[in-house]
């Protein structure tokens, strides 16, 4: 149990059923809702004339995330969840990639290769500053949060994405044409070095007793992250089989539990290729801005359920009843926007538990 979240064992009973595309009473749903204001605590300022060095400052990230944790109400199945990230590019920035920093405060890694054959010298440097400074974060998290809030594991972007960061998208997408087998040889060795990477931070949460979750925040007690290729709009459902697919088998082996990111419209052409690799558990799909409308997407997401993979839902409290016109409750994950209070998640819940008892559609 949680003290943040009270319900948190019944919760984590109904994701493990929803790993495997079964039903406990209810779909999962995850609403943000923050207390009322005369509730609320302040949150801590740093004294920090840099927002880089507030950042840095593991103890204040703690007590930051402790505040603008306990100031939420978790209902339904969402989850009081601390993120550790100093950037996404975080295997990029271990091989040597620097950052950049805009004015309005946005991270970006400056290339550093001009091709794939040229990635072939590319160390991971496991002593490199950011990387200690996520570990200490995230040691400093699970320690705050024991029995009140969880940690995520840090954002890393991997496989394509990584490379694409090494190399800038333009040159990687000429290497794809002329280099391809170095792009092949670039990604195993990345793909090496996000297992060793992604099992130091794992015994981290083993030894805290804490159970894995990322900035999907579903939680597993097994090896759970998610996939992405955020690349993949610049290719061909063909050039993606031939240069990705076996990239993204060898991630499903290798976890437990995983999810899919799939990232605008230009990705979307890939998810046939993606529903049949047997490890994807299950697909997020991201619409693309301005057009995040349920109704318009509900083709793909039945695609998603007939493939008997989990798929997670955005979409507006308004929605609802489209969505239980529409979909299975098995494998379903609710992320519901537009709640206005406390009671009125309570009344979706109780509408997702009748209509999970009412329905007789199963994918």
């Amino acid at each position: 149990m949680l003290s943040l979240k009270p319900n948190y064992d019944e919760s984590k009973k109904r994701m493990d059923a929803f790993w495997e595309r079964e039903l406990i009473d209810r779909p999962l749903v995850q609403i943000q809702l923050f207390k009322p204001a005369e509730e609320q605590v302040r949150l801590p300022v740093s004294g920090y004339t840099s927002k880089d060095d507030e950042w840095m400052d593991a103890g204040f990230q703690a007590e930051w995330n402790l505040t603008q944790l306990s100031n939420q109400l978790f209902l339904g199945d969402t989850m009081p969840v601390a993120y550790p990230n100093l950037d996404m590019e975080l295997m990029a920035v271990a091989y040597g990639c620097p950052i950049q920093i805009t004015a309005d405060g946005a991270w970006y890694c400056k290339p550093i290769f001009q091709t794939a054959a040229d990635t072939q010298s590319m160390v991971f440097n496991w002593d490199h500053p950011t990387i200690k400074k996520v570990e200490e974060i995230t040691s400093t998290l699970l320690e705050t949060g024991t029995g009140t809030f969880i940690t995520s594991l840090p954002g890393t972007h991997t496989g394509v994405d990584c490379l694409a960061a090494l190399m800038g998208p333009m040159k990687l997408a000429a290497a794809l044409i002329n280099e391809p087998v170095s792009v092949r040889e670039s990604l195993k060795r990345i793909s090496n070095d996000y297992r060793r990477l992604f099992n130091c931070f794992f015994q981290k949460y083993i030894k805290a007793g804490q159970p894995i979750t990322t900035w999907i925040p579903l939680v597993s007690d097994d090896k759970f992250d998610v996939i992405a290729n955020d690349f993949s709009i610049m290719v061909s459902d063909t050039m993606y089989r031939d240069l990705f697919l076996e990239d993204v088998i060898q991630y499903c082996r290798f976890l437990d539990r995983s999810f899919y990111h799939i990232d605008g419209l230009g990705a979307l052409r890939h998810l046939d290729a993606i529903l049949e690799i047997g490890g994807v558990n299950g697909v997020q799909f991201a619409p693309p801005p301005g057009q995040a409308d349920f109704c318009r997407w509900v083709p793909v997401y039945r695609r998603i359920q007939m493939a008997r993979k989990c798929v997670q839902v955005n979409c507006d409290i308004t929605d609802i009843d489209e969505v239980m016109n529409c979909l299975d409750p098995a494998g379903l994950y609710l992320v519901v926007h537009g709640v206005s209070d406390e009671e009125a998640a309570e009344a979706l819940i109780r509408r997702l538990e009748q209509w999970t008892r009412d329905s007789d559609r199963h994918y």
